[in-house]
């Protein structure tokens, strides 16, 4: 019963300092590897795509934010002019 034990424990052991050492090596950049030593990429096939269509994308939004604001500015002009009109009107009036 206490070489099951003893087994069982050092099993244990061994399998936490798997992990931990995989995470050590993670959390300081180094090429992690598989269990027959081959290296694995933790990057993502597609990143380099996905990174040119959000910088695109991004691109749009901007052009799209300015074209906005100068609307916005136009038609604070248009509200602030039609304002001071009336208010002309309305003292012409009295």
């Amino acid at each position: 019963m206490d070489r099951q034990i003893f087994i069982l424990a050092l099993i244990a052991i061994c399998m936490v300092g798997w992990v931990v050492t995989t995470a050590i090596r993670a959390k300081h950049g180094y090429p992690l590897t598989d269990d027959w030593g081959n290296t694995v990429d933790r990057g993502l096939p597609d990143a380099a795509q996905k990174f040119e269509l959000l910088g695109s994308e991004n691109d749009r939004l901007k052009g799209q934010v300015l074209r906005l604001e100068e609307r916005i500015a136009v038609l604070e002009r248009i509200a602030t002019d039609e304002g001071a009109r009336l208010g002309r009107e309305i003292e012409s009036l009295r």
